[in-house]
């Protein structure tokens, strides 16, 4: 199935693509069902109220990723791309006064978040970690209509029978013609590379033209790079304390300022570069932590290392230009497009290893190409990068995207940028494959324990105490 640059890299707001943005597009999606939605309507009933319940991953940690915000805010009628950060504490607080929503194209609904909008730990949906069911009922409280979705990580959700389909390989594929190079693993696409003597973002770039005109291709590669980077000068200007609960103080303002005072007097560091790629990454993941606007990156928990090893790539190279931001992204939307297909990207499916590892992995290989690199030393770049972060756990403190999530971002970054150094520096042949790493990692996160897939039920999460 054909991935679109557009679908790894969504802009919407924090702090969870998979507890945020998946659950609001479900409720949008619910929404539409009611009005459009092919299912059995009794004579004269009319919806009068709507409810939710989340299940499992989007149960035990909702309300720290602000999944029961979501669901409001969806319910409301607005999606991840149209609502406005600095409005959404003000809705909230109408919804749970008012209980009731009122979506633009429908008549206003009865939902009270006490009753209406239930986090069920106890029944578990058993197509995703990340279930979540919808419901609709008549003026006496009679179930019209009932509606299951699954948010998969990365923003995207389907619903059951979708999943159902998925699962079986039976999916439609995406509309269109068929792309020019249709690869679904790096094999493939090392070998489509060598036989038409194109790079990795030629190649995506060519697949994704087949769908939309060069133009808007170049528009929308702008687009997010333009809200990366707003999300990167925004987190740097913020101060204060962290909503949630865990009084985790904003460090990326006052780290950047502390640099640029190093930066001004021209003193030798060693680590300057690693210091600015944390700083970036910080500043990201400081702003997805308070519900600010992010892109996945594939992810909200991971997106931080893309845009900061890009931003690096800005302020150390010279010959950082727009095309190779835009070569950047195709290459990191292709690696990311492979991992996905092949494993996941989903914290709560095999853990953080699917987030921050796969971010880096496309980070990596973003970058070793706009440095210059083979297709071979590019997939190596990506290879590396994911390896050193096979195992790793989405174990949150407090249900919270900030602690370990924001630093496994900025180290995330540095593993990314490191990887890309020494691919470049080879000659493309290496004994790890990324195919067999990204399957190593679909392996790890199937034997995880449950409880250090972002339940929060192990880890740091448990070991660590909230003050």
């Amino acid at each position: 199935m054909f991935l679109s640059v557009f679908d790894l890299f969504k802009i919407g707001i924090g702090p969870s693509s998979s507890h945020t943005m998946g659950p609001m597009t479900a409720a949008a999606r619910f929404l539409d069902e009611i009005l459009t939605g092919d299912w059995p309507r009794p004579a004269g009933a009319k919806v009068d109220r709507v409810g939710a319940s989340l299940h499992g991953s989007l149960a035990y940690t909702g309300v720290g990723h602000g999944t029961d915000r979501a669901v409001m805010l969806g319910l409301y009628g607005l999606t991840p791309v149209t609502v406005d950060p600095d409005q959404t504490d003000g809705i909230v607080e109408q919804i749970s006064r008012d209980k009731r929503v009122s979506p633009e194209g429908h008549p206003s609904y009865r939902f009270d978040p006490g009753i209406d909008l239930v986090l069920d730990k106890k029944t578990p949906l058993l197509g995703h970690a990340n279930g979540m069911a919808f419901y609709a009922y008549d003026a006496s409280d009679r179930l019209l209509l009932k509606r299951i979705y699954y948010s998969i990580g990365g923003g995207f959700v389907v619903s059951e029978e979708e999943l159902q389909r998925m699962k079986a390989k039976t999916a439609a594929p995406a509309a269109g013609k068929r792309v020019p190079y249709p690869f679904a693993n790096a094999v493939e696409m090392l070998a489509m590379a060598s036989r038409s003597g194109l790079s990795i973002a030629e190649m995506k770039r060519a697949n994704e033209e087949i769908h939309m005109q060069r133009a808007d291709l170049d528009a929308g590669l702008d687009a997010v790079w333009d809200a990366m980077s707003r999300c990167i000068d925004r987190g740097l200007s913020q101060d204060g304390i962290m909503p949630g609960g865990l009084k985790v103080r904003r460090r990326a303002r006052q780290l950047h300022d502390k640099l640029q005072e190093q930066w001004s007097q021209n003193r030798p560091n060693p680590l300057l570069a690693n210091d600015w790629l944390s700083i970036y990454a910080m500043a990201v993941n400081e702003e997805n932590a308070a519900g600010g606007r992010v892109v996945t990156a594939p992810t909200n928990g991971a997106a931080g290392t893309l845009p900061a090893v890009l931003r690096y790539w800005l302020h150390f190279h010279v010959e950082a230009d727009k095309d190779s931001i835009r070569d950047f992204l195709l290459t990191a939307a292709a690696v990311g497009g492979i991992i996905k297909t092949n494993a996941s990207i989903s914290g709560a499916e095999v853990g953080c290893q699917g987030e921050v590892g796969s971010a880096s992995a496309m980070a990596a290989a973003g970058l070793c190409a706009v440095m210059g690199g083979t297709p071979e030393q590019v997939e190596n770049a990506a290879e590396i990068a994911l390896e050193h972060h096979l195992g790793m756990t989405c174990d949150p403190v407090g249900g919270l995207v900030q602690v370990p999530c924001i630093e496994r971002n900025a180290l995330g970054a540095v593993k990314a940028v490191t990887a890309a150094s020494l691919a470049i520096k080879g000659d493309g042949k290496h004994f790890v494959p990324l195919d067999a790493a990204i399957e190593t990692m679909r392996q790890t996160g199937m034997d995880m324990s449950e409880k250090y897939k972002e339940t929060s039920l192990g880890g740091l999460a448990v070991n660590v105490v909230e003050c």
